[in-house]
């Protein structure tokens, strides 16, 4: 509703109604078919039935946290949290909150490795029409020395077993299998692979065989067409163009505290072609507040809305400030770690 206000509110100032470009509509496109194919493959079960398998053996935190990672890398950061906190919240351990903490962080790491892991990733990719090997050439020292950090903090995590936790066993169905190649082939139109009328495949397949996997969030697609239009109407009134790598890494990161990483994504890549700044900037606006990810939403509202924690408004509050602090741990971490790698 905001970005929608926005979008009318910016076009009567600047009398300029905005323009969408052919490339801005295929990605609306991929990311819908995304959307779907993700939503089709969790409901099958396949997601949980790999996510229950954690919880077996020792080293509980790191594979909590690490799965996490690679998870974010395939599904997106939003999808794997969607899918880990709740499995976490189920076992019976202590410590829960360090854990969720943890997983909301490897989530935004691990997802900013490949150019599908998160929306704004997806946007730079395609709206730059970059090469996966420049890609992961400029984005690898982040996600790396965040896995690196993240695994020795999961090592400190005491999450002790208090009792047995026999579950329920999640059963996979067929449609997994279909799903999974779906999958593979929307990622292999985003790497530029297949042409972009390959998805088409993805809503043909749901319309007819499950309709349930159409149900996705259209409230986020949405945002992201009107936040096309919005940055497109900004451009015009703002007539500027910002070009030093370290003001579009500082002012992404620290814009992406306020209004989120992907939006930000959005207004900033109509002003710079330095994608490089701009990746690193968004990927590290993904830590610190609450705002600065939905992933941190996500997580931190499955949290606090659970039955163990809602009751209480001390535990609650407690959390929140261990989640901003952790979070903005990683914030600065990031901003310290892209000044090093520049230089």
């Amino acid at each position: 509703m905001a970005s929608a206000v926005g979008v009318v509110v910016t076009s009567v100032y600047a009398r300029h109604w905005p323009s969408y470009s052919f490339a801005e509509w295929e990605l609306l496109f991929i990311l819908f078919a995304l959307f779907v194919s993700v939503n089709g493959l969790r409901s099958s079960g396949a997601i949980s039935k790999i996510s229950q398998r954690i919880d077996r053996g020792r080293a509980i935190p790191f594979k909590l946290v690490v799965t996490t990672f690679f998870f974010s890398m395939l599904v997106t950061n939003d999808v794997a949290l969607v899918v880990m906190v709740p499995l976490t919240l189920a076992l019976n351990l202590d410590r829960k909150d360090l854990l969720v903490i943890a997983e909301a962080l490897a989530a935004n790491a691990g997802s900013a490795l490949t150019p599908f892991g998160n929306p704004q990733n997806l946007f730079i990719y395609w709206f730059y029409g970059l090469g996966l090997g420049p890609f992961l050439a400029t984005i690898v020292p982040f996600a790396a020395v965040f896995l690196i950090l993240l695994v020795v903090a999961s090592l400190f995590i005491k999450a002790r077993p208090v009792a047995e936790c026999p579950g329920v066993s999640q059963q996979v169905g067929r449609l997994a299998y279909v799903y999974g190649i779906l999958i593979i082939l929307v990622l292999l139109t985003v790497l530029h692979v297949l042409p972009v009328g390959t998805v088409l495949l993805v809503f043909l397949f749901a319309v007819i065989f499950d309709r349930q996997a159409l149900r996705v969030d259209y409230a986020l697609l949405f945002s992201f067409l009107f936040f096309f239009g919005l940055a497109d109407n900004l451009q015009v009134v703002l007539a500027a163009r910002v070009t030093h790598s370290e003001h579009v890494f500082l002012f992404s990161a620290l814009a992406s505290q306020v209004m989120s990483n992907v939006p930000a994504t959005l207004l900033f890549a109509k002003f710079t072609t330095n994608w490089q700044a701009l990746l690193w900037g968004v990927n590290v606006g993904g830590f610190g507040s609450l705002f600065g990810s939905l992933a941190n939403l996500i997580a931190y509202k499955i949290y606090v809305t659970h039955e163990d924690v809602e009751h209480s408004e001390t535990f609650a509050a407690r959390f929140t400030a261990k989640f901003l602090i952790a979070g903005y741990l990683a914030f600065f971490i990031g901003i310290g770690l892209y000044f090093v790698v520049r230089r």
